[in-house]
């Protein structure tokens, strides 16, 4: 089963999918289900994170496409990390000069906070502290890769469900079995739940690759 991609939104009407795709398709879904007199409620889902999303679906089609798209740009750009730019933290620093020769690395510099014996230790490796940090980080990255989009998989689909299933039979089972990475005993916990919220709570928390 494939996930999701960070460009995917889903609509739903109460338990009922009415929409999967772009996300100016699922506005245009979300207005033409409010003029239908929707029983709802109405919830738009950011599928890279299992999240509802609000949209403004004032105006004519023509304006709800144009502000969907705009919007469906922002939630897909880079968001910045911890502390960047922000009050209290340290942000991206003007770039350090380069000597001859050394090559331009798109690094961005931020306050790290180690306790003295840990700056020695990077201070001896070779290359010096980013070096070994960027190096520590891309082996970190490697080993825990399954375990993280193992985490980030069940997460994006404990959002979805406390949004839509939170009231369903054995939703607590199906959370503890979730986060224990048991897809089998989830699967067998929501089987009785309507079709398109199982299906997609399913979709949700199969992990990539």
């Amino acid at each position: 089963m494939t996930a999701p991609t960070p460009h995917h939104f889903t609509t739903f009407d109460g338990h009922r999918r009415i929409a999967s795709g772009p996300l100016p398709d699922n506005a245009l879904a979300l207005r033409r289900a409010l003029d239908n007199g929707a029983a709802g409620p109405v919830l738009v889902f950011d599928d890279s994170t299992g999240r509802s999303i609000d949209l403004d679906t004032s105006g004519t089609e023509d304006e709800i496409l144009e502000r969907s798209a705009v919007r469906a740009a922002q939630l897909a750009a880079p968001q910045p990390a911890a502390g960047e730019g922000g009050k209290g933290g340290a942000g991206p620093q003007a770039a350090e000069p380069r000597g001859r020769g050394r090559p331009k690395l798109g690094v961005v510099s931020r306050e790290v906070t180690l306790l003295p014996r840990h700056w020695e230790w990077l201070a001896a490796q070779p290359g010096g502290a980013s070096v070994a940090l960027r190096k520590l980080v891309e082996q970190a990255r490697r080993e825990h890769a399954g375990k993280d989009r193992s985490r980030v998989a069940s997460e994006r689909a404990y959002h979805f469900m406390v949004a839509i299933a939170g009231d369903l039979a054995g939703f607590e089972e199906a959370s503890r079995a979730l986060f224990a990475n048991d897809l089998e005993g989830f699967a067998r916990q929501i089987a009785d739940w309507p079709a398109d919220v199982r299906e997609h709570a399913l979709l949700l928390a199969h992990s990539n690759g």
